[in-house]
């Protein structure tokens, strides 16, 4: 009986230290727990706490965020994906756990007082617990909170954040190989090739005809001598009321310019372009000289009345521009 009552007080401090369960062996637990599931650990409000608390030789990173459909948070379905990756890399790449850093993820379904106690109204939020024990302990035990106001939903960014407050090494983030962007993209350009090269039999001379570029270069011309840039840049009106009741289609002086007014003027340089190329071009190769002579005077009458039109309208820009033709 005394032996059992020396063994007994003997075994009685042995069993209070196992008892007593360091925080290396916590910090191991919630390693294991991170490798098994491969991601950061799914977390509630008491999980949270427990995972928070002090004394901690650990550092702690959460990422408190809302993903039922019901919250609307677009950012939060965004950015889980790249959370999940970060967690993976981390779990797999410090293989020696000297980085010390547990990841968690703690949705608002799950952690509606934690949300309260924090004062948060928006998500997600990614909150850095540092160790409050040990040689990388920090005297200010508040957590440190990553901004998402910037938009940023990749994971190479917030990589960058925590290896900066984390105090041993950290692994690398690790992509996984997207074989189908590059299936995609191999058959896309082997694709594009095949098509070029049979239609390039057909394509080629087309692009090389002076007649389409020539028509693109007066289009292009005629385009911006109308005053298009003007209107793109100034964003003027399309057509403005002249005080009685009707409509303006075009803004007295240089300075003004309406939208409409810009197609009107593009239209008679058109006219008139395509009126010298038929007379420079076209008429000299007709072979019936009546044909030709009817032709020349048609052409010189649409040239005479887009003209005449033309300084019309150049007089309501410049009321005091003196010259004129008729019949306009």
């Amino acid at each position: 009986m005394k032996f059992l009552q020396t063994v007994t007080a003997f075994l009685l401090p042995l069993a209070a230290l196992a008892a007593k369960k360091p925080s290396t062996d916590k910090f191991a637990d919630y390693r294991s727990q991170q490798l098994s599931a491969a991601a950061p650990l799914k977390l509630d409000d008491n999980e949270y706490s427990k995972l928070t608390s002090s004394p901690r030789d650990y550092s702690v990173a959460v990422l408190l965020t809302a993903l039922e459909a019901r919250f609307g948070c677009a950012i939060c379905h965004e950015f889980q994906p790249e959370w999940d990756l970060l967690g993976k890399s981390w779990a797999k790449g410090d293989k020696k756990q000297e980085s010390r850093l547990v990841m968690g993820t703690l949705d608002f379904v799950n952690g509606q007082r934690t949300f309260q106690s924090l004062q948060l109204t928006t998500a997600p939020v990614l909150l850095y617990f540092p160790p409050t024990t040990g040689p990388d302990a920090k005297p200010d035990t508040q957590p440190l909170r990553f901004d998402f106001t910037t938009g940023v939903i990749a994971a190479e960014p917030v990589h960058t954040w925590l290896a900066r407050h984390v105090a041993g090494p950290t692994p690398p983030l690790s992509r996984p190989v997207n074989y189908v962007k590059i299936i995609t993209t191999t058959v896309a350009i082997l694709g594009t090739i095949t098509a070029f090269t049979v239609a390039a039999p057909y394509v080629l001379p087309i692009l090389q005809s002076r007649n389409l570029w020539a028509a693109i270069s007066l289009i292009a011309v005629l385009l911006f001598t109308s005053g298009h840039m003007f209107n793109h840049i100034r964003k003027v009106p399309y057509v403005a009321g002249d005080g009685k009741g009707g409509i303006s289609y075009f803004a007295g002086g240089f300075q003004n310019q309406f939208g409409l007014e810009t197609q009107i003027v593009a239209a008679m340089y058109a006219i008139l372009a395509f009126a010298t190329i038929s007379l420079a071009l076209k008429v000299p190769r007709m072979t019936d000289p009546r044909a030709q002579g009817v032709a020349t005077l048609a052409w010189g009458l649409v040239m005479f009345a887009m003209y005449s039109y033309l300084l019309s309208t150049f007089r309501i820009k410049n009321g005091g521009y003196p010259f004129w033709l008729p019949p306009f």
